[in-house]
């Protein structure tokens, strides 16, 4: 407390607390766009389509509120990493993932289902990062129309 001209009041100084980020939101809505992606394999309506699309409903979800709770700039950062992570692991589908796993220690049929699903992780949450990005950037609000929108709508006579 700071010392002040009357004795019986005191000054209270507020320091504002750095607000952190809750990344484990955002690793679990990664982990359910993988999950999404590895489950649903085929185009058919299946019980596993359902379960797909379970996961990545949870996912965009999860995405919502950790870009609810982070800054412009660093849910830019995010997306742009997303991107580059998804450039950076889709030329390894052309070479193909069993031949991959062979150089690793782990085996290749782990490595043959993890990578599948690291490229799905990557690339929803890229578009789901980019698609918040947009909404807080452009400004995309349910309220009421703007005063140029009002003017186009009212009628005129003439």
């Amino acid at each position: 407390m700071l010392p002040c001209t009357e004795p019986t009041k005191a000054v209270h100084i507020v320091i504002s607390t750095v607000t952190r980020t809750n990344r484990t939101l955002l690793a679990l809505s990664l982990a359910c766009f993988a999950i999404a992606g590895v489950v649903n394999t085929s185009l058919d309506v299946t019980f596993q389509s359902g379960v797909a699309m379970t996961a990545a409903i949870a996912g965009v979800y999860g995405l919502a509120l950790y870009a609810r709770t982070v800054s412009r700039s660093r849910l830019a950062r995010l997306s742009i990493g997303l991107w580059i992570a998804f450039l950076a692991v889709t030329p390894i589908h052309y070479v193909g993932t069993a031949s991959v796993g062979r150089f690793g220690p782990v085996s290749a049929d782990a490595i043959a289902a993890l990578i599948p699903a690291a490229t799905w992780a990557m690339l929803l949450g890229a578009f789901t990062s980019t698609a918040f990005l947009a909404f807080r950037e452009y400004g995309a609000r349910t309220s009421v129309d703007s005063p140029e929108e009002q003017v186009l709508d009212q009628d005129i006579d003439l």
